[in-house]
């Protein structure tokens, strides 16, 4: 299996400002992108959605944010609704977005999973991403989400 690289990398975080731009009309700050070397920085957000990729790739892209970051997204879309399952449906269209948005970057050949929603405990991203992982550090308003892009090429 081969790494990504740094332009792969690059089509997430586009992918990323692409959808706050496009869903909420402000620019996102991306505040930083990196390889993982020990534990991720923002591993402690409580609503964490993935999506698994096949084909000419294998892994996840996880989408973890805050719950009062999620209800505010809600919010500027103009979704009224903001109980428990709307915060988790609402993740996995962020990943969905995000990895579908990446795909034109990569092509056909990556296939790209449902999401998977899921209310995440304390330290969960450390337990189940590999140490060639990338994070990519959002701030949307007050906000911090992370974007961990933990895939490799298979062909």
């Amino acid at each position: 299996m081969k790494s990504i690289n740094d332009n792969d990398i690059r089509s997430f975080v586009d992918a990323v400002g692409s959808f706050f731009f496009h869903t909420t009309n402000e620019k996102v700050e991306i505040r930083a992108a990196y390889l993982v070397e020990g534990e991720i920085q923002a591993s402690t957000f409580d609503l964490t959605s993935y999506i698994t990729l096949s084909g000419d790739f294998s892994g996840r892209v996880y989408f973890s944010a805050p719950r009062v970051m999620v209800a505010h997204l809600l919010l500027a879309m103009h979704e009224l609704e903001r109980d428990d399952d709307r915060l988790l449906d609402a993740v996995g269209e962020i990943a969905n977005t995000i990895s579908g948005n990446a795909r034109k970057h990569f092509g056909e050949a990556m296939q790209i999973s449902v999401p998977v929603t899921q209310v995440t405990e304390h330290d969960w991203l450390n337990s189940v991403v590999s140490p060639h992982s990338y994070v990519i550090l959002v701030k949307w308003k007050q906000y911090r989400a992370s974007v961990v892009v933990d895939i490799q090429r298979t062909a």
